[in-house]
């Protein structure tokens, strides 16, 4: 099997961009990540695109404006996972030799929906009930305040951490800093979830380049090999489902971590997938970063941040940096590739060398999640 190696990323601020077409928000993403990978357009051998709501050929409509034209694209649609997944194929089209260099996007506007939650898949039975996303991860906070040693407070000082870190990044859609009390006292979005609590809607793209390991060195790059990917889908479960034990995820974790022979404690920087306060504190468990039932303590203790056990969401997260949806697994690998290559600036963790990435994508009756992402990197010498 061939090697994976990321050599170019690049993304564009998360915000509200109302006035961009899916091609005026990816395109400067693209061309960016293929200069710093050195690579013309011609020189690609493929092209996969992620994304939720871009419609019919997304990925044709952006590229072929940068030139790119005859070779395959292929769009990818997972939900919040679909640009974790577009990744996972190019990991898979370079290692088992079909193509030397492919472009991954991720893209996704959200202000095309005016507001409001996301629209779901209205036969879906917990749909017709109401179970939108800030609903099921309010029942999921519910459950860890009562089986947890933990309080509203601690679901507080995630968003307040996601902020600390968003400040210091350029692309993050908020940058401001906020308080434990500006969030408990922010709007009610579902109890006890409140506004500063819940990512924001935005737009935004992201873009890497995936090469061979022979035409990295051909490149002289600075050059981050993907260690591991591993894709899952959810299993049905009738009847009652543990919210704070997430299958799909321990599960992903446990393979990712199989695959590339590294454990959780090697892991220097994290970007997880923190929807909502409370899912980064379930995620800590499942992605083995503290022990089960040890995620409030975890945090309270700064063990997730700098100067602790490992960097959880440098960039933000999606609860400060956005969660352009389609988007957000190839911003998590472009701040990963950023980070394990000294370019993340005054968000820097120093002397990162391994890296996660894990993205969720979607909700359906009877599944956890409908699709798991995850990723490890590991800083080319």
């Amino acid at each position: 099997m061939s090697q994976a190696f990321i050599v170019g990323a690049a993304m564009i601020p998360m915000g509200r961009h109302k006035t961009s077409s899916y091609t005026g928000l990816a395109l400067p993403a693209v061309l960016n990540a293929l200069a710093a990978a050195g690579l013309s357009t011609h020189e690609l051998d493929a092209v996969v695109c992620g994304h939720a709501f871009g419609g019919m050929l997304t990925g044709q409509r952006i590229v072929k404006e940068a030139g790119i034209g005859s070779i395959p694209v292929v769009n990818v649609d997972n939900a919040c996972s679909g640009g974790a997944t577009a990744l996972h194929m190019a990991f898979k089209d370079i290692q088992e030799g079909r193509h030397e260099a492919v472009l991954v996007i991720g893209v996704d506007k959200l202000t095309q929906f005016g507001g409001g939650t996301l629209p779901l898949v209205a036969e879906d039975p917990e749909v017709q009930r109401g179970m939108v996303m800030p609903a099921l991860y309010a029942m999921r906070a519910r459950r860890y305040l009562h089986e947890r040693d933990a309080s509203l407070e601690d679901l507080a000082a995630v968003a307040v951490k996601a902020r600390r870190h968003g400040a210091r990044n350029p692309y993050a859609q908020y940058r401001q800093e906020v308080s434990a009390e500006e969030v408990l006292q922010s709007r009610p979005i579902a109890d006890p979830l409140t506004l500063l609590q819940c990512c924001p809607t935005g737009d935004g793209a992201a873009a890497v380049v995936v090469v061979s390991d022979a035409l990295r060195r051909r490149l002289g790059k600075p050059a981050v090999r993907i260690s591991a990917s591993v894709l899952h889908s959810g299993q049905v479960t009738a009847g009652f489902r543990n919210m704070l034990r997430p299958e799909i995820t321990y599960d992903s974790a446990r393979d990712a971590y199989e695959a590339a022979g590294i454990a959780p404690s090697d892991v220097d920087v994290v970007e997880l997938h923190d929807a909502f306060s409370i899912a980064e504190l379930v995620y800590y468990e499942a992605l083995g970063l503290c022990e089960p039932g040890g995620s409030a303590a975890f945090l309270r203790a700064g063990r997730s941040t700098y100067g602790g056990d490992v960097v959880v969401n440098p960039s933000g997260g999606l609860l400060s940096k956005g969660h352009p949806v389609g988007a957000s697994g190839v911003a998590q690998a472009v701040e990963i590739y950023w980070q394990l290559t000294g370019q993340a600036g005054a968000r820097q963790v120093d002397g990162a060398r391994i890296g996660l990435s894990h993205v969720t994508g979607g909700g359906i009756a009877g599944l956890d999640h409908g699709a798991c992402t995850v990723h490890l990197y590991e800083k080319h010498a």
